[in-house]
């Protein structure tokens, strides 16, 4: 009998883990206390979700990158070979980065990046981060982020 309570136990657990990361899995939160964070919804959290408070004020430069930031937020995007979400989000990115003006798009190797990796503290691809002009993180998202919130995340209204 004691294991059956064992695997019910289990099983709840599962569920659990799998409800949450479903709804938190993609969504674009503002990093605390980042310069432009309030900007574009200011849903920042304090309660160290996804280790955003580690990233507070966090500048990434164009040579980290290996490409110049957008005039508006740059869309950095930490991939890894064999991640399906990572082709799904490089396409979300790349169409928003086109349809708005000054926002650029840059995707990472994750394995080649691995000294910003750590200091991001980026633990599963795709993670997505969003700088402002001036290449502080002010947004994060860890897994596959809609378009739409993207979008929203930039705080611009497409007609």
């Amino acid at each position: 009998m004691t294991g059956v309570w064992v695997a019910l136990g289990v099983l709840l657990a599962a569920t659990v883990f799998g409800l949450v990361r479903r709804r938190r899995d993609g969504v674009l939160r503002a990093v605390p206390g980042a310069g432009g964070a309030g900007r574009a919804g200011g849903d920042a959290r304090k309660d160290g979700d996804d280790a955003v408070d580690e990233q507070v004020g966090e500048t990434l430069r164009p040579d980290e990158l290996g490409a110049e930031l957008g005039a508006k937020a740059t869309l950095v995007q930490f991939s890894s070979a064999f991640c399906a979400p990572c082709r799904t989000t490089r396409r979300v990115l790349g169409e928003v980065a086109g349809m708005v003006d000054g926002v650029a798009h840059v995707e990472l190797d994750a394995e080649a990046h691995l000294e910003l990796v750590r200091r991001l503290n980026v633990v599963r691809t795709p993670t997505v981060l969003v700088l402002d002009e001036a290449g502080r993180v002010v947004r994060r998202a860890a897994g596959a982020p809609r378009k739409a919130d993207v979008i929203a995340a930039l705080g611009v209204a497409i007609p």
